[in-house]
């Protein structure tokens, strides 16, 4: 009889055991079912693990990504290396301008480092372009010929106070661009021109600041460009608007 009520204490462990481990093994997938589903209804929004980042923005031109001897090339390549021509074609002049008409030897100083950096960074800009057969601009936009034409109108001080801050603000948008290019490019020859834009870029912002007429309140507090298609400042970007101040006496008189 004793042995009897033993078994069945035995009999009823054993299955109060399996009771509970269906129970974890329930509720173990229960679990597993919800993780699943949190990210998928909760965060549906958010790009996946794993996902693939997106490009830099550009402007598409409709011909898709094509195989060349240096890797893919893809839209947004051709578009930047477009936007890296039209940027010597307003900048060189503009730099020009400032060798010319500087008062300070600050600005003729940037204007030289613009001539210099965009005629090395055209020549190389003209040989990708044959290279991976990507048409390139003849001459500035209209936009950039608007920039030119505000630079050329204006006099005296406030002239070297427009060219270093549309330079420089400039400059500054395109810095992050560049280096967006050249993280995600596949293509090698595209890489080499965004490794030398970049480094010509940051020599440029260097020297516009050593000229003390870069106003960073007004840079911090400007609304930002559009997001960039390549349209960007050095490389294409609307003219940021100069902060007022107050005339010096020789500008009151229109001396």
């Amino acid at each position: 009889m004793l042995s009897l009520r033993w078994r069945s204490i035995n009999t009823l462990s054993v299955a109060t055991r399996h009771t509970i481990a269906n129970g974890i093994v329930i509720t173990a997938l229960a679990v597993t079912l919800i993780a699943l589903l949190v990210p998928v209804e909760g965060f549906g929004g958010r790009t996946p693990v794993g996902a693939a980042a997106p490009g830099p923005a550009g402007e598409d031109d409709g011909a898709g990504t094509m195989s060349t001897a240096y890797g893919p090339l893809t839209a947004a390549d051709r578009d930047f290396v477009r936007k890296v021509r039209l940027a010597g074609l307003w900048e060189l002049p503009a730099g020009r301008q400032a060798q010319q008409r500087g008062t300070r030897a600050a600005v003729r100083t940037a204007g030289e480092h613009l001539v210099e950096g965009h005629t090395d960074l055209d020549q190389q800009v003209i040989r990708v372009g044959q290279a991976l057969g990507v048409d390139l601009p003849n001459q500035p936009s209209a936009q950039q010929q608007e920039w030119l034409a505000q630079l050329t109108q204006a006099q005296g001080d406030a002239y070297e106070r427009l060219f270093v801050q549309l330079l420089r603000r400039a400059h500054g948008k395109v810095f992050a661009l560049l280096a967006g290019v050249r993280a995600q490019t596949r293509n090698s020859m595209v890489r080499a021109l965004a490794t030398s834009a970049n480094a010509t870029v940051l020599d440029h912002i260097t020297v516009l600041e050593e000229s003390g007429l870069v106003d960073f309140d007004a840079l911090a507090d400007a609304a930002p460009l559009p997001a960039p298609a390549l349209s960007t400042p050095a490389l294409s970007s609307p003219a940021p608007p100069i902060p007022s101040r107050k005339k010096s006496s020789h500008e009151s008189t229109g001396s």
